[in-house]
């Protein structure tokens, strides 16, 4: 009776029932898994963020399918900000990317046709690859140092049945930008096959640091058809607010074409509600306040972690550039899961191991960089300790 699209494994696995048996029991979990940034204790979230939402103009209905003009202006102008011209009539607001993922999907994918996604990364894709009806390949994220795309990889796994090309900027969890010269190569090679490019940007306002050689968005693109995501999810740390963005780019011709035909798929479900489109001029305007808060925490928690990682203490940092999370090489004495499971049962600390992430070998743990300090530098010294002393 029920589509074969979705079935999916349900049983958990045995990470998540052991956590579930320790929280029932009453032990405190120092999560390090922890995405959520209204989890986290920032001061940002108080009831000044609620108060847009009394909008009087919230009482009605005035649907337009790429989300209302005002809402767009401010999308345009962030844009702006960062030297990045975008006509508003190029942006669509969906209510998440991975709504944004799945409506681009539909738009330009058929059934069992294929879509490149870098490996590490997030496991999302897999269920909105299954949920519409379309093949998955991968393209090699290189680590010697700094991670970089194998391109030669990226070439390799274009075929026939290609799409579209899933760049994540920076990506989840490596926190790796893509370089200019990556880009320029990129776009070279989706021009060629008649592939479109789809960049997540979600986590770009998150770097740690400078690089001239870094691209700055995908929405600079022209040279082939490109859709450029991101959201208040992260850029606000307001996931419960369910907005993201589509900037279409590329040809004049083609560009029309997809808008037209984006403008229609929008216009089928009209997600996005009004009350978060009105707030959203007045939430951007908070926006440096926000960002300045989650980026001084990660920094700071980063900052504890490296500073831990000393004394040919077994375990590294990989580098990143930015976005929410660290990456730490540890010894392979253990597999992943026995590590991550060892960890929680006797230092009460939850993490996700690399395989998680598609990384190609081990033994690789992902900390996120969001938790209070208090709980974060609890947690890490704990986990270090028990690395050392295996």
């Amino acid at each position: 009776m029920l589509a074969s699209r979705t079935n999916w494994k349900f049983s958990p696995n045995r990470l998540t029932l052991r956590l579930k048996t320790l929280r029932e029991s009453g032990v405190q979990i120092f999560d390090l898994s922890e995405s959520n940034p209204t989890r986290c204790q920032f001061e940002y979230l108080n009831s000044m963020l609620l108060s847009p939402l009394l909008n009087p103009k919230n009482l009605s209905y005035e649907p337009n399918p790429k989300g209302t003009l005002e809402a767009r202006r401010v999308i345009q102008n962030y844009y702006q900000e960062k030297n990045i011209h975008v006509d508003p009539e190029q942006i669509f607001i969906t209510s998440s990317t991975s709504e944004a993922y799945s409506l681009l999907f539909r738009l330009f994918v058929n059934p069992s046709e294929h879509v490149l996604i870098p490996h590490p990364s997030y496991p999302l894709f897999d269920f909105l690859a299954d949920l519409n009806d379309i093949q998955l390949d991968s393209y090699r994220l290189a680590y010697d140092g700094v991670w970089h795309i194998d391109l030669e990889s990226l070439r390799m796994a274009c075929d026939s049945k290609t799409k579209a090309i899933v760049l994540v900027h920076p990506n989840n969890p490596t926190g790796s930008f893509v370089k200019k010269k990556e880009l320029d190569e990129i776009a070279k090679l989706a021009y060629e096959k008649s592939i479109i490019l789809i960049s997540d940007e979600v986590f770009s306002d998150y770097s740690f640091l400078e690089d001239s050689e870094r691209a700055p968005s995908f929405a600079v693109n022209q040279d082939a058809l490109t859709f450029t995501l991101g959201g208040i999810s992260k850029s606000l740390g307001l996931p419960q607010m369910k907005l993201g963005w589509i900037v279409a780019t590329g040809l004049k011709e083609l560009l029309r074409s997809s808008c037209e035909r984006l403008e229609v798929v929008l216009d089928t479900y009209l997600s996005v509600n009004t009350p978060v489109q009105n707030a959203l001029p007045s939430w951007f305007s908070m926006k440096k306040i926000i960002q300045n808060e989650i980026r001084n925490r990660i920094k700071k928690n980063l900052a504890f972690l490296t500073s831990r990682l000393f004394n040919s203490h077994p375990a590294n940092c990989l580098k990143t550039e930015g976005g929410w999370y660290a990456t730490l090489r540890i010894p392979k004495t253990l597999s992943e899961e026995e590590w991550v499971l060892e960890v929680l049962e006797k230092d009460h600390v939850y993490l996700h191991p690399g395989y998680f992430f598609d990384f190609e070998d081990e033994a690789y743990i992902i900390i996120s960089l969001l938790p209070s300090p208090e709980i974060f530098n609890e947690a890490v010294s704990r986990i270090l300790a028990r690395i050392k002393n295996q």
